[in-house]
C-alpha cells in the first residue's frame, strides 16, 4: 500500500502562483511515476503533469510554460509549481503515484479568483 498526503492548495488571484506538494509513504518502489490530475465539475479527469523516476516529464498543453513538476526521490515527494494561474485552473487537483497500480491522494482545492 502507498499513502499520499497533499498540501499547498488554496485561493489565489489570477496571475498568481501556488505550489502543490505530495508526499508518498508505504511500499515505495524505486521505479515509479508521480504526478497530478485535475477534475472540474462535469468534466473528465485530466492529466496535468507527471514525472517518472528517471526525471522524464509530461505536461498537458493547457499548462505548458506555466506549471513545473519536480520531485525529490529521497523524500518520495512530488511538487507542482503553478505560475500565471488562470480562473480556468480552478478545480480539485489529485496527486497520484504509479508503480504496478495507481494510488490517489485525497485531492486539494485550487481556486483562482479575484
Amino acid at each position: 500500500q502507498v499513502h499520499l498526503v497533499e498540501s499547498g492548495g488554496g485561493l489565489v488571484q489570477p496571475g498568481g502562483s501556488l505550489r502543490l506538494s505530495c508526499a508518498a509513504s508505504g511500499s515505495i518502489f524505486s521505479i515509479n511515476a508521480m504526478g497530478w490530475h485535475r477534475q472540474a465539475p462535469g468534466k473528465e479527469r485530466e492529466l496535468v503533469a507527471d514525472i517518472n523516476s528517471s526525471g522524464n516529464r509530461f505536461y498537458a498543453d493547457s499548462v505548458k510554460g506555466r506549471f513545473t513538476i519536480s520531485r525529490d526521490n529521497a523524500k518520495s515527494t512530488v511538487y507542482l509549481q503553478m505560475n500565471s494561474l488562470k480562473p480556468e485552473d480552478t478545480t480539485v487537483y489529485y496527486c497520484f503515484y504509479y508503480s504496478q497500480r495507481n494510488y490517489w491522494g485525497q485531492g486539494t482545492q485550487v481556486t483562482v479568483s479575484s
